[in-house]
């Protein structure tokens, strides 16, 4: 409620309201006054008054982001993933601060400091997260921020898009090293990948009965961007499953049954073996739907299976090898 009180030769006003601090300000004349105590009146039905520094400081940056991890992140299918970067921004210094000693530019020494040890698409993954978090306090859990100080930094700059394909002589190297590869997954899993285009938590996640030899498909119920999809299966694609019927006879329910951890150990191993330390998993992906393309595929095509919803994204999958070409050009 506001208070208008003369003293000397001004209009003191005086707002004050239940869980915020008084607010006051003196004017001139009465009209001037009275136009700010109504305007200030009108904050405080909002909500917009500024929230005092000692309920603030009953906030920790790290309670924020604990409290993210186990009732939002949680739930999400890359929680896994995410959980790790949560982790390791609960052990940083900022996440010791209070709400009230946060600012701005606190986020962006931790952001410079970070670009210096890793790639941008890992400091804009943790800002994104940090973002998340703090419009969760205002929006759904009733902690009275004063602004998202992620509103107030410049954002990182994405990285260039890999561009990164498997050659022949590449592909030659992992099977000289699945030599020394103890587990008899991991080989049908980089030849399922080059044949479908799929990411690994997809092939992962593959089961018998999913797949229909008869109709030479394979349904996806359960994908990246939410939206199940069913693929056309190659004769390279159908060569694997076809094995692993031989290796399991059909006894497990997931045909590749190894947890995302223990194939990306393994998937290191050989890679390190085999002499390709910037060989990623995920460039299978590009090299499969990169060979799509080359095929003949349409655009629409390689979407189908991709699972591609935008193709301004497909096209940064996409790189065509010059030679492929030249028999197209005559």
């Amino acid at each position: 409620m506001a208070t208008i009180r003369k003293r000397k030769h001004k209009y003191e006003v005086q707002i004050r309201r239940r869980g915020f601090a008084p607010i006051s300000r003196s004017f001139h004349r009465h009209a001037d006054a009275e136009e700010w105590a109504r305007f200030m009146e009108t904050q405080a039905d909002r909500g917009e008054l500024p929230t005092p520094m000692k309920v603030l400081d009953q906030h920790k940056v790290k309670d924020l982001l604990i409290r993210y991890r186990d009732e939002i992140s949680a739930k999400k299918r890359s929680y896994y993933s995410e959980k790790y970067a949560l982790d390791f921004l609960i052990r940083q210094p900022f996440a010791n601060l209070s709400l009230a000693e946060l600012t701005a530019a606190k986020i962006c020494d931790y952001r410079d400091a970070r670009l210096k040890q890793v790639k941008p698409g890992t400091v804009r993954r943790d800002l994104a997260i940090l973002k998340h978090t703090f419009d969760m306090a205002e929006r759904e859990w009733n902690i009275p921020m004063r602004e998202n100080p992620l509103n107030k930094i410049a954002k990182v700059k994405p990285q260039a898009g890999r561009s990164r394909r498997l050659s022949g002589d590449e592909f030659k190297a992992l099977q000289a090293a699945l030599a020394q590869t103890k587990n008899p997954y991991v080989m049908p899993i980089i030849k399922f990948a080059i044949a479908t285009g799929m990411r690994r938590g997809e092939i992962l996640q593959v089961k018998w009965i999913d797949v229909d030899f008869h109709a030479k498909t394979l349904h996806i119920p359960v994908t990246k961007n939410g939206h199940p999809r069913t693929i056309p299966l190659s004769s390279e694609a159908l060569s694997v499953l076809h094995e692993e019927t031989e290796r399991t006879e059909c006894k497990n329910k997931l045909v590749f049954p190894l947890t995302g951890n223990g194939f990306q150990q393994a998937w290191e191993r050989l890679r390190n073996r085999a002499g390709l330390k910037d060989l990623h998993f995920h460039d299978l992906r590009h090299e499969a739907i990169s060979r799509f393309v080359e095929r003949g595929l349409s655009v629409p095509e390689v979407a189908l299976i991709s699972g591609h919803r935008d193709y301004r994204m497909l096209f940064r999958y996409t790189h065509l090898k010059p030679e492929s070409l030249v028999d197209k050009l005559g």
